[in-house]
C-alpha cells in the first residue's frame, strides 16, 4: 500500500524562487499520539523554509504548543471562524493554500485520511486539502495503530488521495503507543523533512532554474 511513486512528478510548474525567498511549507497535525512530535516536525522546517501550522481540535490534545517554534504560527479551527465576520473578508483555508508552496499532514490520521478520500471538509484541515491546488505537492504521513493500518477502507483511502495526487510518506514497523508492534507508526519528523527538501531540490535541478518544476 506505497504510493510514494505519485502524480506529483507530472504536475505543472510549482513556483518557488528559491533565490528570492525560502519555501512556504505549510504543516498540519491531525488526531494521532504522533502528533507529540509536531513541534520536532516544525523545528526541522523551520530551519530550512518559512512555516506555518495547522491543527485539528484533536490535535490539540497531544501537542505542546509551548514546543513550537518561535514565528510559527499554529491555525486551529477556531481561526477559521473567528477570522470572517462579513462577505469581503478573507477565508482562512483559502488564504493558507494560496500561501504556501507545499503542504504536508504529519501525522495524517486514519480518520482524516477517510475524511479527505471522501471529500469531506469539515475543518479547516480538511477544508484546506479539498481546496488545493494539486499542481502544488501536497505529502501526507499516516500514523495508527497496525489493523488499522491493515484495514482494507485504508488500502482504499490511500488509492483515492494516490488519484489526486497527493505523495505519500509511508509509516514504518515499530512498537506502537498502545503498545502492539507492527506498521502504522508515522515516519520520523527527520525523513519527513528530508523527503520534502529532496523533492524540492530535485525539482530546482531538473528545472534549472530556482523554480521547482
Amino acid at each position: 500500500m506505497e504510493f510514494s511513486e505519485s502524480a506529483s512528478s507530472e504536475r505543472e510548474p510549482t513556483q518557488v524562487n528559491a533565490a528570492s525567498r525560502k519555501p512556504r511549507i505549510l504543516l498540519a497535525a491531525s488526531g494521532s499520539v504522533a502528533a507529540i512530535k509536531f513541534g520536532n516536525l516544525c523545528h526541522c522546517f523551520s530551519e530550512w523554509a518559512e512555516v506555518r501550522a495547522v491543527a485539528t481540535r484533536a490535535s490539540l490534545h497531544f501537542i505542546d504548543r509551548a514546543a513550537l517554534p518561535k514565528g510559527v504560527v499554529l491555525y486551529t479551527d477556531e481561526d477559521e471562524w473567528s477570522s470572517w465576520n462579513k462577505i469581503g473578508d478573507s477565508v482562512l483555508h483559502i488564504e493558507l493554500r494560496r500561501w504556501a508552496d507545499i503542504m504536508v499532514i504529519a501525522p495524517l490520521s486514519a480518520n482524516t485520511l477517510g475524511k479527505i478520500a471522501g471529500g469531506l471538509c469539515d475543518n479547516l484541515l480538511t477544508c484546506i486539502v479539498r481546496a488545493w491546488d494539486y499542481n502544488k505537492p501536497l505529502f501526507v504521513a499516516p500514523a495508527m495503530n497496525t489493523f488499522m493500518w491493515n484495514n482494507p477502507f485504508t488500502e482504499r483511502h490511500l488509492m483515492s488521495i494516490d488519484e489526486l495526487g497527493i505523495s505519500l510518506i509511508p509509516p514504518v514497523t515499530k512498537r506502537l503507543a498502545c503498545g502492539d508492534y507492527g506498521n502504522g507508526a508515522m515516519a520520523e519528523p527527520s525523513l519527513i523533512y528530508s523527503t520534502v527538501r529532496l523533492f524540492v531540490e530535485s525539482k530546482i535541478q531538473q528545472g534549472g532554474s530556482s523554480n521547482i518544476h
